[in-house]
């Protein structure tokens, strides 16, 4: 089965899609080759032929096979900042808002894409372009945190820019950590751990006005 769906063709002929909706199509066959392979052992063959396409129609909307990872990286790095942003305006009580954003990185590393490997575990690492974005995510989510933090407590930037990269960096290694163990703990419940022990500790920080 390829990504092309129901209708790469249509009675032996190609079905000429929209460039957006083509585009869309080529991303998707990409995604999944290169979740199963790996960047450096997946060839444009492999994504033109699990999208239904030629090889001239893949070259015309991605020059290379660099350009196909790098928009994937884009989408996925985008949705993950936006998601843990969405987590900081979902409230204002800062319980939930913690666990919101422990919540965004396990829904993201859980969902069937499997597009977090793209960011967490790409073999493309080393790579400045693609190092670039994977970076990009972790300042993105540790500065909506950081507002947040600053806006509530007084905190300095240097005190709330640590204690958000610690959030951070706790939702994403206990949500990767929980998948590659085979989800022994539901879900909801590994959440909820995460996030009662990440709360214990920014909890301790007054907001603005109370005394400590």
């Amino acid at each position: 089965m390829t990504a092309a769906g129901n209708g790469a063709q249509t009675a032996g002929r190609p079905t000429r899609l929209p460039r957006s909706a083509r585009r869309k199509q080529l991303l998707a066959a990409a995604q999944e080759v290169f979740v199963a392979q790996g960047y450096h052992a997946a060839a444009m063959d492999d994504i033109a032929e699990r999208a239904g396409v030629s090889k001239p129609v893949l070259y015309q909307h991605f020059p290379g096979k660099m350009d196909l990872y790098l928009a994937l990286l884009d989408t996925h790095c985008d949705a993950i900042v936006a998601k843990v942003h969405d987590a900081m305006a979902s409230t204002t009580d800062n319980k939930e808002r913690v666990s919101a954003s422990v919540r965004a990185y396990f829904d993201f590393v859980d969902h069937e894409s499997e597009a977090f490997r793209l960011v967490f575990e790409s073999d493309l690492r080393n790579d400045p372009a693609v190092r670039q974005r994977v970076e990009r995510v972790e300042q993105g989510c540790i500065a909506a945190i950081t507002d947040t933090i600053i806006s509530d407590t007084g905190v300095s930037r240097a005190h709330a820019e640590l204690l958000a990269s610690g959030l951070v960096g706790a939702a994403e290694t206990a949500a990767q950590f929980w998948l590659a163990g085979g989800r022994q703990v539901p879900k909801a419940e590994a959440e909820a751990l995460v996030a009662a022990l990440s709360w214990r500790g920014i909890a301790s920080f007054p907001l603005q006005g109370e005394s400590a």
